[in-house]
C-alpha cells in the first residue's frame, strides 16, 4: 500500500555475557536481517592474523609451510582492527611489514638446548605492538599446565631451531577463515508452544507421560501436584515435529500446537578470542550500516544518473 511504511526498530535484549560467549534476543526484525548480522559476524568483521611468514632457521620436524599455515590460525588480540588499514589500500607503506597503520610484525627465536622436548607456543611469539599479541587462553587460577602455555606451534628436541619473521595483517573471514573473529554464531526461531488443555485431560498418567517422553529436548515436564503437563523450556524444542507426531499417532491432533515466531530471534555467539563477543557484535552492526550506506549511496547515484542523464555519468568519470 502506497505511503505506508514497514519500518521497524529492532530491540535487542542481553541474556548472558562473558569474554568469549554472549546470548541476546533480537525482536521486531525479521529473517532477512537476523542473517545478515549472523553472516557479517562471521566474514564480514575485521581482525589481524599473520599473514606473511619470513623464515631464517628452521630444523623442526615440521616443514616452513606447514609452520606458517599454524602461525596464521593462531587469533591475535584485535581490538584495533576497525581503525587500521588493508595493507591493499595502504598509501604509508610497500607491504613489507614496516607500518603501523597497515600492519604488526612478530619475531620468533627457539633453540632447544636440552634433552627435553621443548614446546614452542604462541606465547614465544614477540609483537612490535602491544595491542596486538596471541590470544592468552590461560587460566591465573590453574598454575602452570599444559592448557597455560599458550598454543602450540611445533615441539623441539635437543640441537633443533627456529627463528623467523611474520608480518600480521587486517583481513576478513570472507578471503580466509583465519581472519574470522568468530568460533560459532548461530540464531534461532524463538518458539511458542501451545497446549490445549482441554485435550490434555483426556489422557491418562500413563499417556502423558509418554508423550512428553516423546521429545528429544526436555521441553515439557508433568508437575508431581497437579499431574498436568507444563512448558518448562520453550527454547529447547529442535522443530522436530516428534511431539506432534506422537499426538497424531494417540488420536490427538491438535494436542499441541508450536508456531516459530517470524520477528523474534535467539542468538548464540561465541568469539575466538580476537575481538570480546560483545564487541564483536557491536562491529558487526557497525560494518552493516556501513553496507547499507553503501547501498544508499549507490541509489542515490542511479537516481542522479535518470535525473541528469549523460552529465551525471560523465561528472564521476563513466
Amino acid at each position: 500500500m502506497e505511503g505506508v511504511s514497514y519500518a521497524r526498530m529492532p530491540r535487542v535484549k542481553l541474556r548472558e555475557l562473558k569474554d568469549d560467549y554472549a546470548k541476546f534476543e533480537l525482536r521486531d526484525t525479521d529473517a532477512s536481517i537476523a542473517n545478515a548480522l549472523r553472516r557479517v559476524m562471521i566474514a564480514e568483521v575485521p581482525t589481524v592474523a599473520i599473514d606473511l611468514v619470513e623464515i631464517e632457521v628452521n630444523s623442526s620436524v615440521l616443514n616452513d609451510e606447514f609452520i606458517a599455515h599454524r602461525l596464521g590460525l593462531i587469533p591475535l588480540t584485535s581490538e584495533r582492527a576497525m581503525s587500521m588499514r588493508f595493507s591493499r589500500d595502504c598509501d604509508a607503506c610497500d607491504g613489507d611489514g614496516q607500518c603501523e597503520f597497515c600492519s604488526v610484525e612478530f619475531h620468533l627465536r627457539v633453540k632447544c638446548m636440552t634433552d627435553q622436548t621443548l614446546d614452542v607456543t604462541s606465547k614465544d611469539l614477540y609483537s612490535s605492538d602491544p595491542s596486538v599479541v596471541p590470544v592468552d587462553f590461560s587460566d591465573p587460577s590453574a598454575g602452570d599446565t599444559s592448557d597455560n602455555r599458550g598454543v602450540i606451534i611445533v615441539k623441539l628436541r635437543r640441537g633443533q631451531e627456529l627463528r623467523l619473521r611474520a608480518i600480521a595483517r587486517k583481513g576478513i573471514g570472507k578471503d580466509h577463515a583465519k581472519w574470522s573473529p568468530a568460533a560459532t554464531v548461530t540464531f534461532m526461531y524463538e518458539p511458542e508452544i501451545h497446549i490445549n488443555e482441554d485435550l490434555m485431560e483426556t489422557l491418562t498418567l500413563e499417556e502423558k507421560r509418554e508423550w512428553v517422553d516423546s521429545s528429544p529436548t526436555r521441553v515439557f515436564e508433568i508437575d508431581p501436584v497437579t499431574q498436568q503437563v507444563m512448558v518448562v523450556d520453550a527454547e529447547a524444542y529442535t522443530y522436530d515435529d516428534e511431539v506432534i507426531k506422537k499426538a497424531e499417532a494417540m488420536g490427538k491432533p491438535g494436542l499441541v500446537e508450536i508456531i516459530a515466531r517470524q520477528d523474534s530471534f535467539i542468538f548464540t555467539v561465541e568469539s575466538t578470542g580476537a575481538v570480546k563477543a560483545s564487541q564483536l557484535v557491536l562491529n558487526a552492526i557497525e560494518v552493516l550500516k556501513q553496507k547499507l550506506d553503501a547501498v544508499r549511496l549507490s541509489e542515490d547515484t542511479v537516481e542522479a544518473d535518470d535525473q541528469f542523464g549523460e552529465l551525471g555519468a560523465h561528472m564521476r568519470g563513466g
